[in-house]
């Protein structure tokens, strides 16, 4: 099966593991350990504009005020700090390079940190790796809602069968199942996402040569 189209995730899968992240700030902060991900995840007022900052119902700067009030820290500019420490991951981009060269198109569909006044896909060089974007913000819904993949097609211009997703989040993998797209799970390993890449957008190798019946 020849591939024509990559949809890879942003946190976690083109970056670094966001927990590695999440860590140093809190370090950077002197928070306490894991009091960030609880702030995100736990506290009822985090999770909500979190959800909303995704699909575009509260903007970047309500996110900082919201978990910067949570935290009891400066919300100035926050969500800039909050990802100060996340880079790309180099293996994943060399594969998603190599995609390309063999003339794949490629996607990021990502749940959106919002782009403004801090834009994290730009700030990271992302735009320049990928030929779409899809982000949950201007979209309206985010993933695992399956509009938004249809959406990441639409927007590549491929059917589901020829395009493979990329997520470090498995409960975002069956939607994208359920209409023909080759999954991978991309977990803690670079290496071993990058390798499995590779190998699904290898470029076409020389024909077989046949014998020469004269011969």
């Amino acid at each position: 099966m020849r591939y024509q189209g990559l949809i890879m995730d942003f946190g976690g899968v083109l970056t670094t593991r966001m927990q590695l992240n999440s860590r140093a700030f809190e370090r950077a902060e002197g928070l306490a350990h894991g009091a960030y991900t609880a702030a995100l995840c736990n506290h009822p007022d985090g999770v909500r504009v979190y959800a909303d900052l995704e699909v575009g119902r509260a903007t970047q700067t309500d996110w900082n005020n919201v978990i910067g009030g949570i935290l009891g820290i400066d919300p100035t500019d926050l969500m800039r700090r909050a990802l100060a420490h996340l880079e790309l991951e180099p293996e994943i981009v060399t594969a998603v390079r190599q995609a390309r060269t063999t003339g794949a198109r490629v996607a990021m569909l990502s749940n959106s940190f919002g782009s403004s006044p801090f834009d994290p896909y730009d700030h990271l060089g992302v735009y320049d790796l990928i030929d779409v974007a899809v982000l949950s913000e201007t979209e309206g819904v985010r993933k695992p809602d399956p509009r938004i993949y249809r959406r990441a097609l639409t927007a590549l211009g491929l059917p589901a069968s020829t395009c493979v997703f990329v997520d470090d989040q498995e409960a975002n993998l069956p939607p994208a199942q359920a209409l023909g797209i080759h999954t991978v799970h991309h977990s803690t390993d670079p290496t071993t996402t990058a390798a499995h890449l590779t190998g699904l957008f290898s470029p076409p190798g020389p024909p077989t040569p046949h014998p020469d019946p004269a011969a």
